[in-house]
């Protein structure tokens, strides 16, 4: 395990010299410093408050109280504050144009390069946001936009938060039922839509789909849409983006964004929806300015400019219907130009080309490079040679999220990058949640890495292992919990009376104690294992395994291109454990290959773990981020009905569940004659 010293200083050693200077803080570990980040909640919250200068109309007072009290889940922080995030991001203009960069660069499958300069996203912004007032958005409407990962969503995004609406977004691969789910429980005032799209190789007609949510949304009074080559026919009585960003200049000169109270909402973002309806979770603004520059620490961000020689250029690659797509579009509050690519990031599903986004990150000088963790896995899988493409040497930091990334998987990463010229590379892995716009877990440039392990929890983020007696543990498998309240938990859920589902979904476990979902392990030097989710887990004979683990053992093998498994277990009948895989291109699944999978697990974990029947498949079912339904299938094969607990519309691969339909039909008759 070494720490990396190639790059430039990272950001969380240019705060803690800010914290011994201005405060004469100095700590000798990373832990000593999150130790006090946790302990001393308002000291610590009031200095990234200050180190990163928000402003405010009203000065933040010395002896200013930052929260109510410890009591979650009504915690209330920085009373009587105003914010904006875009006033915050777009401070940066003058000094980030004067150098030469832009906010934005935007590229896509078809190869069409946009750069947005700082001053016409101030432009654009201002435009638009008068454009909404003209339409009638009013402070706390809702604005609901279905919309790809084009400059045109941040600018949108953007005018939303500058009056005091409320954003939400849907990405144009999602069905309408889906976005109906969603938008329908928000009731927005106005919709703004793209008529069609270029992704995985093919032009797609959406004015269909945006008739369609307009027939189901009564609530949408207005309506703006980007018109594109790819439509079937127009949508009716829209105003069109030219017109949205065409507003009187003398106006656009004026126009300032509005002040907002610290809790105003900011955007409502959804759970994935795999059972019932999506929870529509409500995040404040001040919660969200604060968490997004705590990220910046962790995941190493800065200023594109300025004195610590960066030219930093981000991209995450995301749908714009995941939370990262919000933290992709805000590295701008840095100073830092953001690189978005819109379409596949493999070119497409029939043909994937896994180099796509690698080519395109060297194209445009991408600095830090993120993805979903089964993104690297199918790069390694399919063999590809990052080696081989020039230009990546400029990337220092590739950050992994959605799934735990597997030990092999960033081992391979790090060669490969090495040997295309980068050097040593820093791996921000991190786990969090839409739920709260963060991370518990992530990196610290500055600590030793170990491939499969995260190296620390966030600073300010009170997390713990707890056992089932509700006792932190060290060194052992525990439920994730947050113990303290941090600024961008949940405001509440849209239309959710009394808070119920709110409580329900965080706190129904202990009450004021945030219970995640995940299974985790901390160790004595801070460094942590996420092992999937607590509720996936696989408890045999007594001995629990985190899903993660198997998979690494399993999709270790050559042979295996992706792999579940769910543990079944039944009232009075002994527990099932199946295990699925897909195999690559042309191989079948043998009695040879079967023993070597149980092998793989039996040598890798504990024979207790080698599963009662192995399956092969053609898909693993899947998210629209990439994360695996095993809990949806684990309920189907349990004797749920499919349509209470998996919606096809928030799938990447609604194809697949005929296949598991079937298999619980037949597993389900099997076991009622036993």
């Amino acid at each position: 395990m070494t720490a990396l010293t190639h790059a430039p200083t990272p950001q969380i050693r240019l705060y803690q010299d800010w914290l011994a200077q201005q405060h004469g803080l100095r700590f000798n570990s990373y832990e000593d410093l999150h130790r006090w980040s946790v302990s001393h909640l308002a000291d610590f919250w009031r200095s990234i408050w200050d180190y990163y200068q928000l402003q405010s109309p009203v000065a933040l007072a010395k002896g200013a109280k930052v929260l109510s009290d410890d009591a979650m889940p009504d915690t209330q922080w920085f009373s009587g504050m105003q914010v904006s995030l875009p006033r915050q991001l777009l401070r940066h203009v003058q000094a980030a144009d004067a150098a030469g960069l832009p906010a934005i660069v935007s590229d896509n499958e078809c190869g069409e390069v946009r750069e947005m300069p700082w001053p016409e996203l101030q432009r654009q912004v201002a435009s638009v946001a008068i454009a909404l007032r003209k339409l009638g958005v009013q402070r706390g409407d809702r604005v609901a936009a279905y919309m790809p990962n084009i400059p045109e969503t941040v600018v949108a995004m953007l005018a939303c938060t500058s009056i005091g609406a409320v954003w939400s977004l849907c990405a144009p691969d999602m069905g309408v039922a889906a976005v109906v789910d969603r938008f329908k429980q928000i009731e927005p005032k106005v919709l703004i839509a793209v008529d069609g799209v270029y992704y995985g190789g093919k032009p797609l007609d959406r004015s269909t789909v945006v008739q369609s949510l307009l027939a189901e949304l009564p609530s949408v009074q207005k309506r703006i849409v980007i018109s594109t080559p790819y439509a079937a026919s127009p949508v009716a009585d829209s105003h069109s983006w030219q017109w949205a960003t065409a507003q009187d200049a003398q106006a656009i000169a004026a126009f300032e964004p509005e002040w907002l109270p610290f809790d105003h909402p900011i955007w409502i973002v959804y759970s994935s929806g795999t059972t019932g309806l999506p929870k529509p979770i409500v995040h404040g603004t001040g919660g969200i300015l604060l968490a997004l520059h705590v990220a910046g620490l962790h995941n190493d961000l800065g200023a594109s400019y300025g004195d610590n020689n960066r030219n930093e250029r981000f991209h995450w690659y995301s749908s714009t219907g995941w939370v990262m797509w919000n933290i992709q579009a805000s590295g701008l509050l840095f100073g830092t130009t953001i690189t978005i690519f819109d379409g596949h990031p493999a070119g497409s599903s029939s043909q994937p080309d896994w180099g796509v986004l690698w080519r395109f990150a060297a194209k445009h000088r991408t600095t830090i490079f993120g993805a979903g963790a089964a993104y690297y896995s199918n790069c390694m899988k399919a063999g590809l040679d990052i080696a081989a493409i020039a230009g990546l040497q400029q990337v220092r930091t590739l950050g992994s999220t959605g799934s735990p990334l597997a030990p092999e998987v960033q081992r391979w990463g790090s060669a490969q990058l090495q040997a295309a010229g980068a050097g040593e590379v820093f791996w921000c892995n991190i786990s969090g949640g839409t739920d709260f716009c963060g991370a518990f877990i992530g990196g610290n440039r500055e600590l030793p890495q170990a491939p499969g392990r995260m190296q620390c929890r966030w600073l300010g983020h009170a997390v713990e292992a707890w056992n089932e007696h509700g006792q932190p543990v060290l060194g052992e498998v525990g439920e994730l919990v947050c113990v303290k309240p941090i600024p961008s938990m949940p405001l509440y859920f849209w239309n959710d009376p009394g808070k119920r589902r709110y409580l329900d979904s965080y706190f129904d476990h202990w009450p004021g104690i945030w219970r995640h979902g995940d299974w985790i392990q901390v160790d004595s030097d801070g460094s942590c294992i996420i092992y999937g989710r607590s509720d996936a887990t696989i408890n045999r004979q007594g001995l629990r395994m985190g899903t993660s683990e198997i998979y690494n053992a399993v999709e270790a093998l050559p042979q295996v291109q992706d792999s579940m498994v769910v543990d079944l277990e039944y009232l009075g009948k002994d527990s099932y454990m199946p295990l699925f895989v897909v195999l690559r291109d042309g191989l079948v699944l043998n009695d040879t290959l079967k023993a070597d999978i149980s092998q793989a697990i039996r040598t890798a974990l504990s024979p207790r773990f080698v599963p009662d029947a192995i399956l092969q498949v053609a898909e693993i079912p899947r998210t629209l981020t990439g994360k695996k339904l095993e809990l949806p299938i684990k309920k189907l094969l349990l004797g749920q009905p499919a349509s209470k607990v998996l919606n096809p519309e928030t799938m990447a691969n609604p194809g697949c569940l005929n296949w598991y339909e079937a298999f619980a039909q037949r597993h389900l008759a099997a076991l009622a004659n036993t």
